[in-house]
């Protein structure tokens, strides 16, 4: 009778206590059957009987946890969901591994409804009603998945969090991103303007010069490629006062590359958290984990020493942080590095990339842009680009929309849990107990066709311009929820940088389609793109493989 007690406790206990690393697990599974073990071989004085009790306690202790997590009694047992998803999140974790998380969780929500239960203890919900209750002013602070995306090395985490992007709590979460609103200020996006602008200059004079050069007059670039050098370049000008030239010099010291490849072990382990520092440290599988975590440690300390000449994103946020606060501005620096870093070129790169993909595959699109363009900007004038009129321009507005719909930055992983210590959360009329976890997938929430339709599946930019009047949305059967359209998050965390975000979709759009004229590579299959789109967090992307020609020459030989 004595190894079913010690079962029975081992798993009332971590049914209760979620590991928070590989450590405690592995102690508690290698210690408690020890007493056990001992027992057995004081009465058959075999070593091999009483080794037999380790792995006989492991796999029983498994099946008592996967049949529990089946049973009718489990909290969340009333919903639905595949059973491999019930039992463990390491099921998850190997769809994410294959970075098509968005796809596998449309697949489920196709079957199962608005509610799915995606782990052993995490919901997936695509009911708009409950965004409020889940990501708005009276939500929930984030979930345990933050806590597998560490990119800072250990040694450098304080124990206070100064990092906005993964702080659990929603008092820290408040004061931390005061300075983050002001750093965001009217007086602050001026200068960020400014900043982009003369990048965006310096990408259009390094296509030109790509197209000049050829004797065909065309340039064979991938544009992805180009547009991921432009947004690191300006990230580096607006967090970190400059030092990064991929647009002149390529990506020789694997920068670019190093960030893409980190990305990939915590778009795996954020579904299995307790295993992320495990996974980091692992000589191979933790090698651009940590490259790229030191990279991010390497610019925050420069930038922390600097005598920044242009007023950045870290000299507004140290200006606005309270004065008699102890947050060692070098800490706030480092802990907030690669969030500047991540968010302020990984997820405008890939975006600004799939709006020239779905211009570039309906190039009836992209004519009726070049007409609002040249319309607002003509080419043959050198007009300069008003940036205050780029937000009431229609169809460009339209079109990023649509493509942020479809492709939203982040796929997937809006996750949040009752606060510690509530008990749980009342979202509508369901209840969610303390202890899980509820994802909001905007990938899926966009597509769903009760929010956005007809052909919700389809780049259908008329949609939002349609939408406005009352008689077209009635005649057109549309229907355009605003409410479950969420592609920078929505709420007390939602994304610090959005109005900058906008501003440069919209310019360096604008910039593209007034300067040349694009296709696709000959040969290219479109679908090609599409399908090479991961989740990885933020959406990891391939080759965009496309023709330019100057339009001005274009125009002048017409």
């Amino acid at each position: 009778m004595t190894l079913p007690l010690v079962l029975q406790a081992t798993h009332a206990w971590f049914r209760k206590n979620e590991p928070k690393n590989l450590l405690l697990p592995f102690f508690s599974l290698l210690t408690i059957p020890g007493p056990v073990a001992y027992f057995a071989y004081s009465i058959s004085s075999e070593w091999t009987v009483a080794a037999s009790v380790y792995p006989l306690f492991v796999a029983t202790l498994l099946a008592s946890i996967a049949i529990y997590r089946l049973s009718p009694i489990h909290p969340l047992a009333g919903y639905p969901g595949p059973v491999m998803c019930k039992i463990s999140k390491m099921w998850p974790a190997y769809v994410a591994y294959h970075g098509k998380l968005h796809h596998y969780y449309r697949a489920l929500h196709n079957i199962y409804g608005p509610i799915v239960r995606v782990g052993p203890n995490e919901l997936s919900i695509i009911d708009k009603d409950a965004i409020p209750f889940i990501l708005g002013a009276h939500g929930m602070p984030k979930g345990p998945l933050w806590e597998g995306r560490q990119l800072t090395p250990p040694r450098v985490r304080p124990p206070t969090p100064n990092g906005l992007i993964n702080v659990r709590d929603f008092r820290r979460h408040a004061q931390l991103r005061k300075p983050w609103n002001k750093a965001f200020g009217s007086v602050p996006m001026k200068d960020y303007e400014d900043i982009m602008i003369q990048r965006a200059a310096q990408l259009i004079e390094h296509l030109h010069r790509i197209v000049q050069k050829s004797p065909s007059r065309q340039g064979h670039i991938d544009l992805a490629k180009w547009i991921s050098f432009f947004s690191f370049d300006f990230m580096g000008d607006m967090a970190f006062g400059g030092g990064f030239e991929l647009m002149r010099d390529g990506d020789k010291d694997g920068v670019w590359a190093a960030m893409e490849q980190a990305l990939f072990i915590p778009s795996v382990i954020q579904h299995i958290p307790w295993m992320a520092d495990i996974f980091g440290a692992m000589p191979l599988v933790g090698a651009n984990l940590r490259k790229f975590g030191a990279f991010a440690v390497t610019q925050a300390t420069l930038r922390s020493k600097a005598n920044v000449q242009k007023r950045d994103l870290f000299y507004y946020l140290l200006d606005a942080t309270d004065p008699d606060s102890t947050t060692d501005p070098f800490r706030l620096i480092v802990s907030n590095a690669v969030l500047a870093i991540v968010a302020g070129s990984d997820t405008t790169s890939s975006v600004l990339s799939n709006i020239a993909y779905y211009l570039l595959r309906h190039p009836q699109y992209l004519n009726q842009l070049t007409s609002e363009v040249d319309g607002c900007f003509p080419a043959d004038e050198d007009t300069a680009i008003d940036t205050s009129k780029l937000s009431s321009m229609k169809i460009l507005n339209a079109i990023i929309n649509e493509t942020l719909r479809l492709q939203p930055a982040v796929l997937t992983s809006l996750q949040r849990a009752p606060a510690k210590d509530s008990g749980g959360k009342l979202i509508g009329d369901k209840f969610i107990p303390e202890g899980t976890a509820v994802i909001v997938p905007p990938y899926v929430l966009h597509r769903h066709p009760q929010y956005f339709s007809p052909r919700p599946d389809d780049f259908w930019p008329e949609r939002w311009i349609l939408a406005e009047n009352e008689n077209e949305k009635t005649k057109h059967n549309i229907v355009l929820d605003h409410t479950a359209f969420v592609p920078f998050s929505t709420g007390p965390a939602n994304c610090a940088g959005k109005a900058l975000a906008l501003l440069e979709l919209r310019y360096l759009t604008v910039m593209l389609v007034r300067e040349f004229d694009m296709t696709f590579e000959g040969g290219y299959s479109a679908d090609t793109w599409e399908r090479g789109l991961e989740d990885r967090f933020v959406v990891k992307k391939g080759v965009l493989p496309v023709v330019l020609r100057l339009r001005k020459a274009a125009q002048a030989q017409g």
